[in-house]
């Protein structure tokens, strides 16, 4: 496990802290797409910017990259070796970002680019409601693919499954136990 893609069903799931996590644990720096889609005062980068950060990265001996962005997404597939999802449920994820909100408030978060201070929506919540279910439908798709292309495929279903995760994975041989 040197190559590492933790993705999430929604915003919320939980990707950053898992992967903040996993790079402390493995010693391997992890890289933050939220970090490199946005521009300060939450101005969009346009999609080669963004997808030429991620090929740069990808070239690296070791990674671990989080997060979703679809449009993208085959960039971080092609060159993993483990795929970690986070399937959690819809109210645990509309929590967290709620949570994220408050805690947040008027910073800027350590997995977000610079000058993009916390904010809320109803935009992005009817977004993460409307778009769950035909995302994890996608996501399971795409899990499939990659399991038959041989990635290892780790499948992490809540907060328990999250933590034994961490807890009993071992840097020395690369592997949960």
């Amino acid at each position: 496990m040197k190559r590492v893609m933790v993705i999430g069903t929604s915003a919320g799931a939980g990707k950053s802290t898992f992967a903040r996590k996993l790079g402390d644990k493995t010693g391997i720096e992890e890289h933050h797409l939220d970090v490199l889609y946005w521009k300060p005062g939450w101005v969009e980068s346009g999609l080669q910017e963004f997808s030429d950060a991620q090929r740069e990265i990808v070239k690296k001996k070791q990674w671990i990259i989080e997060g979703n962005y679809s449009n993208t997404f085959e960039i971080r597939a092609a060159a993993c070796d483990t795929v970690i999802y986070l399937d959690v449920p819809l109210y645990l994820c509309l929590y967290r970002v709620l949570k994220r909100r408050v805690t947040n408030f008027g910073k800027t978060r350590p997995d977000m680019a610079a000058g993009c201070r916390e904010k809320m929506d109803w935009k992005f919540l009817n977004f993460i409601v409307t778009t769950y279910g035909p995302r994890k439908r996608k996501m399971a798709e795409r899990l499939d693919r990659f399991a038959a292309e041989g990635k290892k495929v780790i499948v992490l279903k809540n907060r328990l499954d999250i933590d034994s995760f961490l807890e009993d994975f071992d840097v020395k041989t690369d592997n949960a136990l």
